[in-house]
This record gives structure tokens, C-alpha cells and sequence, in this order.
């Protein structure tokens, strides 16, 4: 009787305290996107969809993420003819809805809750060392409204908390943009090499800034220096470098818990993670990933765990690593397509 007692007590509280989460992840060399189910101990792959249109080329799917009804998602496909494009998704069945062609290699992109458009940076990777643009899109018609003058090289970037703001960062200029997401227009630029003068020349930037993510109160920025082996914090109101965090090798992604205590960046040359405590201001951990090349971070909405895509070397497969922010360790891994690199978080489930 006991025993009966005590199983169903593990029973009930299994289906009661159970969840499930849920990541979208782009695996660019295969053209592929892998829908992945963590349930607190082990990470498996539920769906795989083939996203390429093109048969006889890969198109490098890219950046992704969810829309805020959790409905659809939204995928970059980097190489076209020569422009890629944006192709719109249903959660539902993950079947192709609508695409839209944009500019020179798109590459990160988020919707706002403000206006409900997109923001998708051309990052073009392949051609000239020129300005590029951030392409503004209508995805309900799936229509670009027009295209926003920025940086060289422009790639990661974020929209701030309350969607009212659109950072970017430019590699190659080593600028910061932030965007008005309601008139559509550059407010303010900030040069993280604190030159002037190189923004129409041919100049690489040392900090080489590859993602930009707001603190969850919008009030700090925190950079990735590829190139400095540094994270910055920008002071949003004061607009200006306040604080550099020294790193490991190459910081590539960075993400933030909700309750502002952590962020955990990438190091794409190391192999590893980096957690740092915002309250303590040091790093805390330094995880090693399963695989070599790290590249994107998402974090779930509790805070719990963080879901690292890894790119892996030539022709092996890309990984998804867990990691749990509370016991500081890597939980499960799991194989997708090659060089793992968009991902995007979807839903927890009961």
C-alpha cells in the first residue's frame, strides 16, 4: 500500500511540476530547421523541415524568431539572387506561409510588440564594404516597408523591452544604431572605437561588435566585442560606453535573464559559455560546449536554462546544448543540421 502511495505521489507530482520547453533552431549549411522538446533532463528533436527553395543551392537559413502570439515564425534565408528573403511560417505545421526578398544577406531579425512589424538587419556579408540597411517588414502581408541606412556589415541586433527601439551593430564600422521602431529613423549612432571620421571609409573596427541585446529594464546594452574579447555596457540614457567586461575568446551572442541578474554570452573561439553575475559584476561560470563554435543563446522565460546552438567544425553536425543557470552545468545535447546558428526560443508546455 505504500509503495502504491509513494508511486502515485511521484506520478502526480511528475504531471503536475512537469514542463516541457520548446526552441526553433536554423542550421545554415543544410538548409534546415529543427524544432527541439527539452523536458528538464534530455533535449530531442520533434521536427526537422527542409527550408530551402532553391533545389540545387543552399540558401544559409539564418536568423529566426516567434512571433509574439507564439503562431509563426519568421526565418532569414541568407543567399538569393542575389538577395535573400524573408519566409514566414506556421507554428502549427511549420509549412511555408509567405516570403518576402529583401536585401544583401538578412540576417537577425525580431518582431515588435509595439508595432507588430519586423526588423531585419542586412548583414551583407558577400558584398561590398559599404553601408547597409535595416529592412522593416509588414508580416502580415509580408511586404517591406523600407529599408533604414546603417552601418558596415550591420548583424546582431535586438529590439528594446518595450519594442519601442531597435539596436544594431555594425562589425566592420564598429557602430551602435539605435533605430526609432515607430517613425522608422536613425536616432542615435554611437562609434564603440571612439573614431568619427571612418564612417564612409574603409575602416575595421577592433571591437568588432557582433550582438547587441537591452537589459530587461531597457536602461543598459550589452555588446559582444568579437574583436576585444570584451561585453560593453552602454548606458542607454547617457549613451555611452559605462562599463567593459573582459571575456574569454571571441564573444559572439549574448542573452539576458528576465530578472536582470545574469547574461551569458558565447565565446565562439573558446568553445565555451560565459555566465556572468550582474550583481556580483564577475564571471561566475565558464561552461565548455559540446562542440566547437558556439554561436547563438536563448534563454527560457523562468530563467532556468539557457539553449546554446553550436556550429561544429567542416562537415560535422551542429549541436544544441542545455545549459541550467541555476546549478551552473551543462543538462543534455542533442545533433541538428550543420553549423548551427539562428535559434529562437517558442513556448514552455505542461
Amino acid at each position: 500500500m505504500q509503495r502504491l502511495y509513494l508511486f502515485l505521489s511521484f506520478l502526480i507530482f511528475h504531471t503536475v511540476f512537469s514542463q516541457d520547453y520548446y526552441v526553433y533552431v536554423a542550421a545554415e549549411s543544410d538548409d534546415q530547421v529543427s524544432v527541439l522538446k527539452f523536458d528538464g533532463k534530455e533535449i530531442i528533436e520533434t521536427d526537422r523541415i527542409s527550408v530551402g527553395i532553391m533545389p540545387t543551392e543552399n540558401e544559409g537559413p539564418h536568423g529566426i524568431t516567434i512571433d509574439p502570439s507564439g503562431k509563426y515564425w519568421y526565418l532569414t534565408l541568407a543567399h538569393g539572387s542575389p538577395n535573400g528573403s524573408v519566409v514566414k511560417y506556421s507554428t502549427e505545421n511549420n509549412e511555408p506561409l509567405s516570403k518576402v526578398e529583401l536585401g544583401l544577406f538578412p540576417a537577425t531579425i525580431q518582431i515588435s510588440k509595439k508595432t507588430g512589424l519586423l526588423y531585419v538587419v542586412n548583414f551583407n556579408l558577400h558584398g561590398l564594404m559599404k553601408t547597409s540597411t535595416v529592412s522593416v517588414v509588414d508580416p502580415e502581408y509580408m511586404v517591406e516597408i523600407t529599408k533604414i541606412k546603417t552601418g558596415i556589415m550591420p548583424h546582431g541586433s535586438r529590439l528594446s523591452p518595450d519594442g519601442n527601439f531597435h539596436y544594431s551593430v555594425a562589425m566592420m564600422s564598429g557602430e551602435l544604431f539605435e533605430i526609432d521602431a515607430i517613425d522608422l529613423s536613425v536616432k542615435r549612432i554611437l562609434s564603440l572605437d571612439n573614431h568619427k571620421e571612418h564612417r564612409n571609409a574603409m575602416y575595421h573596427s577592433k571591437v568588432k561588435p557582433t550582438w547587441v541585446t537591452p537589459s530587461p529594464s531597457g536602461k543598459e546594452l550589452y555588446i559582444a566585442g568579437n574583436g576585444s574579447n570584451k561585453v560593453l555596457i552602454i548606458d542607454v540614457d547617457e549613451w555611452k560606453v559605462k562599463k567593459t567586461i573582459e571575456t574569454g575568446k571571441g564573444p559572439y551572442n549574448i542573452a539576458a535573464t528576465t530578472d536582470g541578474r545574469h547574461i551569458i554570452t558565447t565565446l565562439k573561439n573558446e568553445g565555451a559559455v560565459s555566465i556572468w553575475s550582474l550583481d556580483k559584476g564577475q564571471q561566475i561560470s565558464k561552461i565548455k560546449t559540446s562542440t566547437n563554435i558556439p554561436h547563438g543563446v536563448v534563454i527560457s522565460p523562468d530563467n532556468k536554462y539557457a539553449f546554446v546552438s553550436v556550429e561544429g567544425v567542416g562537415g560535422e553536425a551542429g549541436k544544441v546544448d542545455v545549459i541550467s543557470i541555476e546549478e551552473l552545468e551543462l543538462v543534455d545535447s542533442t545533433e541538428v543540421g550543420k553549423q548551427a546558428g539562428g535559434i529562437a526560443f517558442w513556448k514552455i508546455a505542461d
